[in-house]
């Protein structure tokens, strides 16, 4: 890594990008009605994914940076599915005809502490009220420590075809560290059981850039993980955000590694992992050469949500749960963050919604602009132009960064063509960020580019 480059991007606060504007620019002045009144207006022949969040976990992991809630009980988690299956409903009532879905996401939180019944109740529903192709990617997040035997079942009976395992690493000292303690045979007993149910689409998801984590202990990570043979890796780096994320105050700051270290442990899993046979996608997706989104990208196609890279084209997303944030063609709409007020939403008969955007035609340009970027590294700036009837030199001449990015090596610019240069793409957020129109006072609610 270029020492200059790191000094002078590495400390940036930026967004993942997983969508634009990001979070913080969302406000109360999008609440339940324009929410109901998006949904009444999508067209009949709109497709659409369903994102379903269950915020619950047995125990707290103090990297985490999702909206989570520990509980030892099940009536909490009893109660808040019902609550969600009120929600699908009252949305469902709000479209003019049941919506066709094609991708479908549980995510969390831990969504298999939920009993299998109610697994199996909520895919019923969802099934009920929306068209699922037939060949829909049903997807969820698991914990393998606490994935169990009829569980397994129920996700296959359920139709899942699509699993993601947390892992993180399986170093015991960066375990302890986590408060994550993982053995490699617990996940591969939950990889061969979701195997045996008939679940072939696997995901480990690996973090870097945790306290005490070494460059050595990255490729010992990845050398375990590949034995099982994933058909995805998604690694991530670790965001230390502890004015935003409280728990997180439990790690200790002074054995987290600095950015030359972070890069280093990055750059060490890629080797293995693109050694290993996977294919890199974008800035932190690996997968097999016959995996739909090494296809994908290979096409040209790949595309960027609140998942991360997914093969998913569609433009409505519908979110349901607490905090879990929908996107349609005029905006986004996130739900109530607290479960209290969540609960209470639904069972007034409303909609959920307590702040979300309403997208501008230049939002909508840079959006693509910046999903092509991080997808691709690679950018025709005229040609995102032309189908938005904007001229691209008005784009190019108003992100002065560019000039920067560009006298520094990070991007060339040929013409209309951004390309990210090989030995800087690790900055591939530093040059999305050049067409982020609000990036500011936010910054720190968003990790480290590097």
């Amino acid at each position: 890594m270029r020492h200059d480059l790191r000094a002078r991007y590495g400390e940036e606060r930026l967004p993942r990008y997983t969508s634009y504007p990001t979070a913080p620019q969302f406000s109360d002045a999008v609440g339940c009605e324009a929410y109901g009144q998006w949904l009444a207006s999508l067209p009949a022949d709109a497709t659409a994914s369903l994102y379903l969040h269950v915020p619950f976990c047995r125990s707290m992991c103090w990297y985490c940076g999702c909206h989570t809630t520990i509980t030892q009980r099940d009536a909490p988690i009893v109660d808040y599915l019902a609550v969600l299956r009120r929600e699908i409903e009252l949305v469902a009532d709000r479209l003019t005809r049941p919506l066709a879905v094609r991708h479908v996401h549980f995510g969390g939180g831990t969504p298999t502490i939920m009993e299998p019944s109610e697994l199996l109740g909520l895919v019923a529903l969802m099934r009920q009220r929306f068209v699922i192709d037939g060949s829909a990617e049903i997807a969820i997040e698991i914990d393998p420590r606490t994935l169990t035997k009829t569980m397994t079942k129920a996700l296959g009976d359920a139709g899942v075809n699509r699993a993601s395992l947390g892992v993180q690493s399986f170093d015991p000292v960066v375990q302890r560290a986590i408060n994550r303690i993982q053995s490699l045979e617990q996940t591969a007993r939950a990889t061969e059981g979701l195997r045996e149910s008939g679940i072939r689409g696997i995901n480990f998801d690996l973090i870097y850039g945790l306290p005490h984590q070494t460059v050595e202990s990255c490729i010992e990570t990845v050398r375990q993980s590949i034995a099982l043979r994933p058909e995805r890796f998604s690694v991530f780096g670790y965001a230390h955000v502890p004015s935003f994320k409280k728990h997180q105050r439990k790690i200790d700051e002074a054995a987290l590694p600095d950015g030359e270290a972070r890069y280093a442990q990055a750059e060490a899993i890629a080797e293995a992992l693109v050694g290993a046979g996977y294919r890199r996608i974008g800035l932190d997706h690996y997968a097999l050469p016959d995996d739909s989104m090494a296809q994908a990208q290979g096409e040209g196609v790949l595309h960027r949500n609140f998942q991360g890279y997914t093969t998913d084209p569609s433009d409505v997303l519908i979110g349901f749960g607490a905090s879990a944030i929908g996107r349609l063609t005029q905006g986004y709409a996130q739900n109530e963050v607290v479960l209290g007020r969540y609960a209470e939403r639904i069972q007034r008969g409303e909609l959920a919604t307590a702040k979300g955007y309403a997208l501008t035609a230049d939002d909508r340009l840079r959006a693509d602009l910046i999903e092509r970027v991080m997808c691709d590294f690679r950018v025709d700036v005229g040609q995102v132009c032309r189908q938005h009837e904007t001229a691209p030199e008005a784009i190019l001449q108003a992100v002065p960064k560019l000039r920067a990015l560009q006298a520094d090596g990070v991007i060339r610019l040929e013409g209309n063509i951004l390309s990210v240069n090989d030995n800087a793409r690790f900055l591939v957020r530093s040059v999305a960020s050049a067409f982020d129109a609000y990036l500011g006072a936010s910054g720190r609610t968003h990790s480290r580019a590097v």
